[in-house]
């Protein structure tokens, strides 16, 4: 941690040989500069914890080698562009806790090598794509505390590498199947405030290595 304050400089775009650039923790204020997407070697983008606003610029599409996109608790507004599913070399996609609005696209299943989706504390609606379930190497998905609505896609309890789990403060209907068993390596099961009815299933019981489950405030019956 540091205390930067004032803006990121438009002239980190001409360090075009950066591969990690992280100004997390300080206090940092206004746009990220759309000069980011000179830095076509950047592996890791890591903004965290300051106080950035404005859109992702969508000039982020030019990094190609990008591992890592951290803007997770900052202020940015506007969509996720439709750009960043483009970045298949991802491993970790972190935008929570922003003012981000509109869907979570389709596309997002082109990311297969994501290890960490987090886009929680935001104000996205619409549904969770099916495509999710592309993501095999997935072990953690985090979209809590959104607008989400509709069922929860059966594709996600084939994501067996999962560990975390956490659609909690949605409005989510459905039940919860038994393949909920195959998800034999998950750690952490977060699904309370939404509108999920049915019986909880037995097969949760198999699931020995879960440390944390939250199923309270939805319709669910069962023990």
């Amino acid at each position: 941690r540091n205390y930067f304050t004032g803006t990121v400089p438009t002239e980190v775009g001409l360090l075009n040989r950066l591969e990690t650039f992280s100004l997390s923790s300080n206090r940092l204020k206004g746009a990220i500069p759309s000069q980011v997407g000179a830095l076509v070697g950047l592996k890791i983008l890591r903004l965290t914890y300051n106080r950035l606003t404005g859109m992702i610029p969508p000039q982020i599409e030019n990094l190609v080698k990008l591992e890592e996109l951290s803007l997770n608790r900052n202020v940015l507004s506007g969509t996720i562009p439709s750009e960043i599913e483009n970045l298949n070399q991802l491993k970790t996609l972190s935008l929570s806790g922003n003012k981000l609005i509109g869907t979570i696209s389709s596309k997002i299943g082109n990311l297969k090598q994501l290890k960490v989706l987090s886009y929680g504390h935001n104000f996205l609606n619409g549904t969770i794509p099916s495509q999710i379930g592309n993501l095999m190497e997935l072990e953690t998905l985090d979209l809590d505390s959104n607008q989400l609505k509709g069922p929860i896609p059966f594709q996600i309890w084939d994501l067996v590498l999962l560990k975390e789990l956490s659609l909690t403060g949605n409005e989510l209907t459905g039940s919860l199947p038994s393949q909920i068993e195959n998800l034999n390596q998950l750690n952490s099961l977060s699904l309370e405030y939404n509108l999920l009815t049915g019986m909880i299933p037995t097969q949760l019981e198999k699931l020995t290595g879960l440390e944390y489950i939250y199923l309270y405030s939805n319709s669910l019956s069962g023990s």
